[in-house]
């Protein structure tokens, strides 16, 4: 990766001016030192689909990596005439010391369960939140939906072409990322190549052939000048009347007799199953089998799934708008809550409790686990338990679960293995994980999607997952709630 993307800006101010106050206030209440457990966790799958995938983890680290302020930070906090000046040399001497454990990236994820923990003074905790949050949130949800699209187009060409339509340069580049983690096979965006080694792909806009008197004169152009990568747009006018026979015409002229073959042809408007079926027997026809068929035109998974349903002959998917923003459903909603406090050595439980029910926080400092069935190794459910709870993990095990909620609904899992999901990220502020390359966390991503059950990636009414809490973690969290009905 290009080291400019960590370097070139010092992003500790990018937080919620409350994080200031409250921490200003622990500082002045003698709070500065005192522990506490904050988890990220998320209450909603988008698109009402049956899993999420954890993408940004790399940038989070990033960020924790390289925090500090500067002479400017402190002027600027001492001009708003709220903070203490003790708190203000606090923050000039400020150095990260807290752990952290994280998913890694690409694993897929369900609501209500830890993805990322950080355990230290509650003033770091405190101040890290609102780019822990939009780090996550955003990647996240943006590689959710690459994936969606990816299943969606059943083994053909992804390629995002958002940059565009992102809210944000930041967004162009680090959303293409995403994508590539969720399984698209390339970008649009030269910068994410540049910095993430991103493939990045294109051609030719309707610009280029609006330029030139013809569109016969445009595709001569560009194929004499990338004969071994002609991809040519075809519906500037009209795809059938003018844009394939001249794509043919140029690929008989200029293409193959300099010992190439065409790549493909674009459509970006109309009915593109009608086209496409329509373009694929004329280029059959001239002898252009092997030339591919790219369709681009504000699709998202259903309309790619229609698409092939209707026979269209579409090699690869041009995506725009709907997949860098994740225009269906745009927000998601991890939040970012504390869960225990540490007192004379031991963690003392908090929790958020909400007339919502899916608001309710699970508190204490925990541990999630992963069932996989022993045979299929297929994920079966999620568990969430107390950290002192420890599960074999080197021997398959059988173990009974229960809904949170409906108690009485149980179920055994017999010859599971347990595989604990949070990973050591850093201790004490130092760095322990080594981030993978792009290649492996896509690689691990598509081995996590890989081992749910089909029915948990069904687009309509997907299965309920399983994410279950222990005993242990379940009585914690029923005493709490008690105490705060009497109180």
């Amino acid at each position: 990766m290009n080291l400019n993307w960590k370097e070139e800006r010092n992003l500790t101010m990018l937080t919620d001016f409350y994080e200031f106050t409250m921490s200003n206030g622990y500082f002045i209440n003698g709070r500065k030192d005192q522990v506490a457990v904050f988890d990220m966790f998320f209450r909603r799958i988008p698109d009402e689909g049956g899993f999420a995938i954890f993408a940004g983890l790399e940038q989070v680290i990033d960020y924790l990596k390289n925090l500090r302020f500067t002479a400017e930070d402190i002027d600027y906090l001492r001009s708003k005439n709220c903070f203490s000046e003790d708190f203000l040399s606090y923050l000039e001497q400020f150095r990260f010391c807290c752990d952290v454990w994280a998913m890694k990236e690409g694993t897929v994820m369900f609501p209500n369960e830890p993805i990322l923990t950080i355990r230290g003074p509650v003033i770091q905790c405190q101040l890290v939140e609102t780019m822990i949050l939009l780090t996550i949130n955003h990647q996240s949800m943006v590689c959710t939906k690459a994936n969606r699209m990816v299943r969606a187009a059943e083994g053909r060409v992804i390629m995002e072409f958002g940059s565009r339509r992102a809210q944000s340069y930041d967004a162009a580049v680090l959303g293409a990322r995403a994508t590539y983690i969720g399984g698209c096979n390339a970008t649009a965006c030269a910068m994410a190549d540049r910095d993430f080694g991103i493939p990045a792909v294109g051609t030719m806009a309707h610009a280029w052939v609006q330029m030139f008197d013809s569109e016969l004169e445009a595709f001569r152009s560009y194929a004499s000048i990338y004969p071994q990568n002609c991809t040519l747009l075809v519906d500037t006018y009209n795809v059938l009347k003018s844009g394939i026979p001249n794509a043919i015409k140029v690929f008989d002229e200029i293409v193959v007799p300099t010992g190439y073959r065409p790549k493909g042809v674009r459509i970006d408007s109309g009915d593109l199953a009608y086209l496409s079926k329509k373009a694929r027997k004329m280029l059959d026809e001239a002898g252009y089998q092997d030339v591919a068929i790219v369709a681009s035109n504000s699709l998202d998974e259903y309309l790619i799934r229609d698409l092939i349903r209707q026979g269209a002959c579409v090699d690869s998917f041009g995506i725009g708008e709907r997949l860098i923003t994740s225009k269906s459903d745009p927000v998601f909603g991890g939040v970012y809550k504390v869960v225990a406090v540490e007192r004379n050595g031991e963690y003392v439980p908090r929790i958020k409790v909400s007339e919502t029910l899916e608001k309710i926080t699970n508190p204490c400092f925990k541990k999630l686990y992963r069932f996989y069935n022993a045979e299929s190794g297929k994920a079966e459910a999620d568990y969430i338990c107390v950290a002192d709870e420890e599960l074999y993990t080197n021997l398959p095990i059988t173990i009974t679960i229960f809904d949170p909620v409906a108690t009485w609904k149980q179920k055994t899992l017999e010859n599971v293995w347990a595989r604990e999901l949070l990973l050591p990220i850093f201790e004490k502020g130092e760095l322990v994980y080594e981030s993978p390359s792009i290649e492996e966390i896509r690689a691990y991503c598509t081995q996590q999607v890989d081992s749910l059950w089909d029915e948990v990636k069904r687009f309509e009414n997907p299965h309920r997952y399983y994410v279950d809490l222990s005993e242990k973690l379940w009585n914690i969290k029923n005493q709490l709630l008690k105490e705060v009905a009497v109180n």
